[in-house]
């Protein structure tokens, strides 16, 4: 059964229970009123900040969306991109997608136009349904888009250069167009991107989507009493692959918007949650929040929530330490994965495995894992090597680019980049990253890219950006600038000097030193690091 037959089956079987539920509670706080009592003012119905949606509305959305895309020739094999904040349009709209034989592109909401526009021509979108977030970003590109043809706009306030996407799918129908479909067939692509910034279009089929609604399910055993709290973004394959245990299980989820750490204790009350995915950053500050004493416990109703899981970037040991001493009765698992294995699920730690905090965990459901040296053969217990993973949500390739696909996969195993080790009972623990990525609070850094910045500064003569240990975020970007001759520049100044770049991606640590490189001229990362890790950096600024 395809994904798409499992959404039919939920709309047929619990038509009228509600499937999705979203929350904003910034526009509550603006009005600094209960929720109960936010119903009541005038002119500002409860639909703005909670909105609900049943199995069955969710379906047929999702049908009315596949008979406008036929409707305008998009067929089987099409690309359509999806730009939008998390919100209770984003999975219908993917749905329709899918049902319409064509492939769902979901495109990360922190993307530069330029960005944007590399994105789309890379996989051949035909067409892009966008937010009202997105329109200046949107605007600066549609008239140079290589092959988009159409542009749906979901919101209010449409822009001139596209179309309505709410009035279109209302007067198409809302039956299945019944699409023929494989687990075979092509359904999406996501992106990723090297060290070099540059992403790499990831292409997954209908059976790749569909284990990883059975790896979810099989690890966290989703039933339809549970209600999943989902706050990471839905084009990250983190955050809807573990959603989709919510949708094999036809069982309720909350889409959150906003990462307050009263506000998604107050979801888990209020909506009864049981089971919420978390990055370190969350964690942490919903942990500082109570030691601080800005929440307490005792005013929400959280006996219900029963599985607390993180995933993106390597877990502190010592968070989950703090985080059973608060909720020493949950259940908690840490999960590995790569969009090149849709998503989280190729290895967890399993929730009978909480002694082995630390380690990443063991294969995953239908998954096999090694570790092998640069020749690809398994190296000793104990030694380091890269981590190699093979089951049924390895993508089908990297789109269009046969070499980048020979780099990693190689007979049926896909190199994951990442440097680990195996313990004596078959844990596996990271090491390090072979590539240079920084995953901060959960979001790749790309160093090139912002190193590629700094040199534009008339002063900088050259730069590096490594990542440096951090308590909360995991690393941060560390940027070591090497001014030229004659030239003064305090850390503030660069600081402010990189307000262009994406807030997530700027170094929250400018180094003036000098810039190691090699006779070849890369780089030496590794030296860097060595020089300004963690203890070292303190002894550096204690000198000073």
């Amino acid at each position: 059964m395809l994904i798409t037959k499992i959404l039919s089956r939920n709309a047929e079987m619990y038509g009228q229970e509600i499937c999705l539920t979203e929350i904003n509670l910034d526009l509550q706080e603006k009005h600094n009123v209960t929720w109960l009592e936010y119903e009541l003012i005038e002119n500002n119905p409860a639909g703005e900040y909670r909105r609900e949606m049943t199995w069955q509305v969710f379906d047929e959305k999702a049908n009315r969306l596949a008979n406008l895309l036929l409707k305008r020739g998009i067929k089987k094999g099409d690309k359509v991109a999806i730009l939008l904040m998390n919100c209770l349009e984003w999975l219908p709209i993917y749905f329709g997608i899918l049902k319409a034989g064509a492939l769902a592109v979901p495109l990360n909401f922190r993307y530069t136009a330029e960005e944007i526009k590399y994105c789309l021509d890379l996989s051949d979108s035909v067409a892009l349904i966008f937010g009202p977030e997105f329109i200046g970003r949107i605007e600066a590109i549609f008239d140079q888009l290589s092959h988009v043809k159409t542009l749906f706009f979901a919101g209010e306030n449409r822009p001139s250069f596209a179309e309505n996407y709410d009035r279109l799918t209302a007067n198409c129908s809302s039956e299945d167009p019944r699409v023929e479909l494989t687990g075979d067939d092509d359904a999406a692509i996501y992106f990723s991107s090297g060290t070099t910034g540059f992403p790499k279009a990831i292409l997954h089929t209908h059976r790749g989507l569909l284990a990883a609604c059975c790896t979810e399910v099989k690890h966290h055993g989703q039933n339809r009493e549970d209600n999943f709290l989902c706050i990471p973004p839905l084009y990250h394959t983190g955050a809807k692959m573990h959603w989709f245990g919510s949708l094999l299980a036809g069982s309720r989820a909350v889409l959150l918007r906003g990462i307050k750490p009263e506000w998604i204790l107050k979801t888990v009350s209020e909506e009864k949650i049981t089971i919420v995915w978390l990055l370190v950053p969350w964690a942490q500050d919903i942990l500082d929040a109570i030691e601080n004493k800005e929440v307490d416990l005792k005013d929400y109703d959280l006996s219900q929530w029963r599985l607390m899981h993180i995933g993106a970037q390597p877990v502190p040991p010592s968070l989950i330490h703090r985080w059973k001493k608060h909720f020493p009765d949950h259940l908690y698992d840490t999960n590995y994965g790569l969009s090149e294995s849709a998503g989280p699920g190729c290895v967890h730690l399993g929730l009978e495995n909480i002694h082995k905090v630390g380690a990443i965990g063991i294969a995953g459901y239908g998954w096999e894992t090694k570790i092998v040296d640069g020749d690809g053969l398994p190296v000793a217990q104990g030694q380091i090597g890269e981590l190699a993973v093979k089951g049924p949500g390895v993508m089908k390739c990297y789109y269009n680019d046969p070499e980048a696909t020979a780099e990693v996969i190689r007979d049926g195993w896909l190199l994951t980049g990442d440097m680990a080790r195996l313990d004596e009972d078959g844990f596996i623990y990271l090491v390090d990253r072979k590539k240079d990525v920084i995953i901060s609070g959960g979001e790749n850094i790309y160093p090139v890219q912002v190193e590629d910045f700094l040199r534009t500064h008339d002063a900088i003569k050259d730069a590096a950006v490594i990542g440096l240990p951090d308590d909360r975020l995991g690393e941060i970007a560390a940027a070591i600038i090497e001014l030229k001759p004659g030239h003064k520049y305090t850390e503030e100044e660069i600081t402010k000097f990189c307000a262009p770049i994406p807030r997530y991606k700027r170094p929250r640590k400018i180094i003036f030193d000098r810039v190691f490189r090699n006779p070849t001229g890369k780089i030496e990362k590794p030296r860097l690091r060595e020089k300004y890790g963690a203890a070292n950096l303190v002894a550096e600024q204690t000198k000073k």
